[in-house]
């Protein structure tokens, strides 16, 4: 289980992405599409096309977490 400090941001990309999408790519999102800092202490948060799959971005001191979410019985909206 991972706890977030209370004081944590959490941004949403509104528009579905692709998921073969790695670390890299989501910087640049989070860059040039959010125009928003991916080294600020915040969680990224993406999401795909069917709304079954979540992927978040967040950077520690030192590197980049990718983490991978898989809903096997529920979506969101």
């Amino acid at each position: 289980m991972f706890r977030f400090d209370t004081e944590l941001r959490i941004f949403l990309h509104r528009e579905p992405i692709d998921f073969r999408a790695g670390i890299n790519s989501l910087v640049m999102l989070v860059e040039q599409s959010m125009q928003l800092d991916p080294f600020a202490r915040a969680v990224f948060a993406f999401h795909n096309h069917r709304h079954n799959r979540v992927k978040l971005l967040l950077y520690d001191q030192s590197g980049f977490w990718l983490m991978l979410k898989r809903f096997e019985a529920y979506h969101f909206a």
